[in-house]
């Protein structure tokens, strides 16, 4: 088939599966719309929280893409503050990991894949 459609809401959520609910909605749809080069994941970070665990990818370049809410994301020692519609683009072997405002905070997050390339990062928000 040359295309392939999906409800992001409708993929599993891996924060239920993980233990990880009080924080955060994460959902990766590469699967579901049968990508075979491309990830795309929907992350919902709730309002005052923190992602439950940073990561960073020796390969992958990612663009994240805040679809509402705001909050700020950690990028190695570097705090940036993210608003609706912000874009930002991740290199390869920078450490990151979101925080929500008040309002919550809810983005896309896309790039290529590269099978078994992300690392997580434990305590990363320590020094915070």
């Amino acid at each position: 088939m040359s295309y392939a459609k999906t409800n992001l809401r409708a993929v599993e959520d891996q924060a239920v599966k993980h233990g990880l609910s009080d924080h955060q909605e994460a959902r990766f749809a590469r699967t579901e719309l049968g990508a075979a080069a491309t990830g795309l994941a929907y992350l919902r970070v709730k309002p005052g929280m923190r992602e439950a665990f940073a990561h960073r990818h020796g390969e992958a370049e990612e663009v994240v893409v805040v679809l509402s809410g705001g909050g700020r994301v950690k990028l190695d020692d570097e705090l940036v503050d993210l608003t609706a519609l912000d874009a930002v683009r991740v290199s390869p072997g920078v450490t990151r990991a979101f925080e929500a405002g008040d309002d919550g905070l809810e983005v896309l997050v896309f790039g290529p894949h590269v099978e078994g390339d992300a690392e997580i990062v434990q305590d990363f928000w320590d020094s915070y």
